[in-house]
Protein backbone atom coordinates (compact mmCIF):
# COMPACT_ATOMS: atom_id res chain seq x y z
CA UNK A 1 0.00 0.00 0.00
CA UNK A 2 1.34 3.41 -1.00
CA UNK A 3 1.07 6.18 1.52
CA UNK A 4 -0.73 9.20 0.09
CA UNK A 5 1.71 11.37 2.01
CA UNK A 6 4.59 10.15 -0.17
CA UNK A 7 2.72 9.58 -3.41
CA UNK A 8 3.43 11.89 -6.33
CA UNK A 9 0.35 13.18 -8.07
CA UNK A 10 0.97 12.86 -11.82
CA UNK A 11 -1.84 15.36 -12.49
CA UNK A 12 -1.19 18.41 -10.34
CA UNK A 13 -4.08 20.76 -9.82
CA UNK A 14 -4.37 23.30 -12.61
CA UNK A 15 -4.44 26.46 -10.54
CA UNK A 16 -3.64 29.78 -12.16
CA UNK A 17 -0.31 31.26 -11.19
CA UNK A 18 -0.61 34.23 -8.85
CA UNK A 19 0.42 37.51 -10.41
CA UNK A 20 3.54 39.02 -8.86
CA UNK A 21 3.87 42.72 -8.19
CA UNK A 22 7.08 44.51 -7.24
CA UNK A 23 6.56 47.51 -4.96
CA UNK A 24 9.51 49.90 -4.77
CA UNK A 25 9.02 52.47 -2.01
CA UNK A 26 11.22 53.75 0.82
CA UNK A 27 8.22 54.55 3.04
CA UNK A 28 7.42 51.59 5.33
CA UNK A 29 3.82 52.79 5.71
CA UNK A 30 3.19 53.13 1.95
CA UNK A 31 4.86 49.79 1.33
CA UNK A 32 2.82 48.04 4.02
CA UNK A 33 -0.49 49.57 2.81
CA UNK A 34 0.12 48.47 -0.78
CA UNK A 35 1.21 44.99 0.26
CA UNK A 36 -1.87 44.57 2.46
CA UNK A 37 -4.29 45.72 -0.26
CA UNK A 38 -2.64 43.52 -2.90
CA UNK A 39 -2.42 40.44 -0.64
CA UNK A 40 -6.15 40.78 0.11
CA UNK A 41 -6.69 40.44 -3.66
CA UNK A 42 -4.49 37.32 -3.77
CA UNK A 43 -1.53 38.96 -5.51
CA UNK A 44 2.00 38.00 -4.55
CA UNK A 45 4.23 40.96 -3.73
CA UNK A 46 7.95 41.62 -3.77
CA UNK A 47 9.39 44.69 -2.06
CA UNK A 48 12.40 46.94 -2.51
CA UNK A 49 13.30 50.03 -0.47
CA UNK A 50 15.18 52.06 -3.11
CA UNK A 51 15.50 52.40 -6.87
CA UNK A 52 18.73 50.43 -7.21
CA UNK A 53 17.35 47.48 -5.25
CA UNK A 54 14.11 47.71 -7.23
CA UNK A 55 15.84 47.56 -10.61
CA UNK A 56 18.00 44.61 -9.54
CA UNK A 57 15.03 42.72 -8.08
CA UNK A 58 12.90 43.40 -11.17
CA UNK A 59 15.61 42.11 -13.49
CA UNK A 60 16.08 38.97 -11.39
CA UNK A 61 12.41 38.18 -10.66
CA UNK A 62 10.57 39.62 -13.68
CA UNK A 63 7.33 40.54 -11.91
CA UNK A 64 4.05 41.06 -13.75
CA UNK A 65 3.79 44.72 -12.63
CA UNK A 66 6.13 47.26 -11.01
CA UNK A 67 4.93 50.04 -8.69
CA UNK A 68 7.58 52.77 -8.25
CA UNK A 69 7.73 55.66 -5.83
CA UNK A 70 9.50 58.78 -7.12
CA UNK A 71 11.38 60.10 -4.07
CA UNK A 72 13.77 57.33 -3.01
CA UNK A 73 17.40 57.07 -1.98
CA UNK A 74 20.19 55.89 -4.31
CA UNK A 75 18.06 56.14 -7.48
CA UNK A 76 14.76 58.00 -7.84
CA UNK A 77 11.71 56.52 -9.55
CA UNK A 78 12.29 58.37 -12.83
CA UNK A 79 15.83 56.97 -13.11
CA UNK A 80 14.65 53.51 -12.08
CA UNK A 81 11.90 53.59 -14.70
CA UNK A 82 14.38 54.55 -17.43
CA UNK A 83 16.74 51.77 -16.31
CA UNK A 84 13.90 49.22 -16.36
CA UNK A 85 12.82 50.31 -19.85
CA UNK A 86 16.44 50.00 -21.08
CA UNK A 87 16.91 46.42 -19.81
CA UNK A 88 15.72 43.65 -22.18
CA UNK A 89 14.34 41.55 -19.31
CA UNK A 90 12.12 44.34 -17.93
CA UNK A 91 11.38 46.60 -20.91
CA UNK A 92 7.84 45.24 -21.41
CA UNK A 93 6.71 45.02 -17.77
CA UNK A 94 3.98 47.58 -16.95
CA UNK A 95 5.25 50.27 -14.57
CA UNK A 96 3.15 52.58 -12.39
CA UNK A 97 4.62 55.61 -10.68
CA UNK A 98 2.96 55.78 -7.25
CA UNK A 99 3.95 59.05 -5.57
CA UNK A 100 2.95 62.14 -3.62
CA UNK A 101 4.35 64.29 -6.45
CA UNK A 102 1.22 65.41 -8.28
CA UNK A 103 2.62 68.41 -10.16
CA UNK A 104 2.12 68.29 -13.93
CA UNK A 105 5.88 68.46 -14.55
CA UNK A 106 6.39 65.30 -12.52
CA UNK A 107 3.55 63.50 -14.29
CA UNK A 108 5.12 64.40 -17.64
CA UNK A 109 8.57 63.31 -16.41
CA UNK A 110 7.13 59.95 -15.32
CA UNK A 111 5.42 59.33 -18.62
CA UNK A 112 8.54 60.40 -20.54
CA UNK A 113 10.60 58.00 -18.40
CA UNK A 114 8.32 55.20 -19.63
CA UNK A 115 5.71 54.57 -16.96
CA UNK A 116 2.30 53.28 -18.03
CA UNK A 117 0.31 54.96 -15.24
CA UNK A 118 0.96 57.79 -12.80
CA UNK A 119 -0.94 57.48 -9.50
CA UNK A 120 -0.76 60.02 -6.70
CA UNK A 121 -0.82 59.34 -2.98
CA UNK A 122 -2.86 59.16 -0.90
CA UNK A 123 -4.18 56.25 -2.90
CA UNK A 124 -7.87 55.45 -3.13
CA UNK A 125 -8.19 51.67 -2.81
CA UNK A 126 -10.85 51.07 -5.49
CA UNK A 127 -9.11 53.18 -8.14
CA UNK A 128 -5.74 51.64 -7.28
CA UNK A 129 -7.05 48.08 -7.63
CA UNK A 130 -8.93 48.90 -10.84
CA UNK A 131 -5.71 50.18 -12.43
CA UNK A 132 -3.71 47.18 -11.18
CA UNK A 133 -6.29 44.70 -12.48
CA UNK A 134 -6.52 46.44 -15.84
CA UNK A 135 -2.83 45.77 -16.50
CA UNK A 136 -2.52 42.33 -14.90
CA UNK A 137 -5.53 40.77 -16.57
CA UNK A 138 -5.16 42.01 -20.14
CA UNK A 139 -5.56 39.53 -22.90
CA UNK A 140 -2.49 38.90 -25.08
CA UNK A 141 -2.49 41.20 -28.08
CA UNK A 142 -4.76 43.81 -26.48
CA UNK A 143 -3.86 47.45 -27.00
CA UNK A 144 -2.07 49.29 -24.22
Amino acid sequence: MVSSRNAVNPWPAMTPQRKRILIVDDSPIALMWQQLVLHMEQYETLAARDGVEGVLLARAERPDLILLDVDMPKMDGFEACRALRAAPETKDIPIFMVTTRSELGNVIAGLEAGCNEYLTKPLERAEYLTKVRSYLHRQPGSDE
